[in-house]
């Protein structure tokens, strides 16, 4: 366990050494300022092709099966919601607008949603009718997930995963760790850095996504009720979408102290005062 722990130690050194600081987005008016590191030969373009050959698989499986969803109504929401977002999102980093953005919905009961990196949007047909979501609700959970795409919260976990591999790998040759206590490792290293570091990602989230929101004249209070109703789901089975998410309690509350600083923005988008 000793040598589990040395790993994640060295692990979180490499990353800092292989990795620059940067700060993929501006705060905003809810204030995310983290300062992120990422691994310097992975660059942005190639997280984003990487993921686009991932996105267009998926959407090609889907419609072989015929669940790729183009011409309903609940399609056309998603596109209206997408546009208005999207149209805001290079205030938050100005190269977005040069994103090459798509949407997609698929017919499934799955309970999830995406934006992954460079702009490409899933979202799944259970999630919108289960929870019977509204427009501004939609509006919520697409912000979210827009927000990791800006942040490029995907290439950050890909370079802690480098770090993580180079500690891994030094480790072996220096240490002579054994293939039991590189499992342990692994765990160490998810508990010990991943994981606290996904939930801290998933509230930038959650904050960017509700100024995007707003920004694009959808009601920000629309986040509460949607984790609301999300709360209610995983008393049935934890979602897929809920998996790293912070507690309920904590989301709302974190929620509801940066409502307040984004509704001026919401009443100026709708034309209020």
């Amino acid at each position: 366990m000793g040598k589990s722990f040395y790993l994640s130690g060295v692990a979180a050194a490499l990353l800092l050494v292989a990795c620059q600081p940067v700060q993929t987005t501006s705060g905003g008016a809810v204030g995310v300022e983290r300062k992120q590191y990422m691994f310097s030969m992975l660059s942005t373009e190639q997280v984003n092709q990487m993921y686009a050959q991932s996105y267009q698989q998926t959407l090609s499986e889907a419609s072989e099966k015929g669940v790729l969803d183009t011409s309903s109504q609940n399609a056309r929401r998603l596109d209206e919601v997408a546009r208005r977002l999207i149209a805001k999102a290079p205030l938050f980093r100005a190269d977005a607008a040069q994103w090459q953005w798509e949407v997609a919905l698929i017919d499934s009961d799955e309970l999830n949603a995406s934006c992954g990196p460079g702009g490409k949007i899933i979202f799944y047909n259970g999630l919108i009718e289960k929870l019977r979501l509204t427009d501004d609700e939609i509006a919520a959970v697409m912000g979210h997930e827009i927000a990791h795409a800006l942040r490029e919260h995907g290439r950050e976990a890909l370079s802690k995963a480098y770090a993580v591999e180079m500690a891994k790998q030094g480790a072996s040759a220096l240490l002579g760790v054994g293939e039991a206590s590189m499992a342990m490792a692994d765990v160490a290293v998810q508990y010990g850095m991943t994981l606290p570091n996904s939930r801290s990602n998933e509230s930038e989230a959650d904050l960017i996504g509700l100024e995007l929101a707003a920004r694009a004249g959808y009601d920000p209070n629309a986040a509460l009720t949607l984790w609301q109703k999300m709360s209610q789901a995983e008393s049935n089975g934890t979602p897929q979408f809920m998996s790293t998410h912070p507690s309920p309690g904590n989301r709302t509350a974190a929620l509801e102290a940066a409502i307040p600083k984004v509704m001026p923005l919401y009443r100026q988008a709708k034309g209020g005062s």
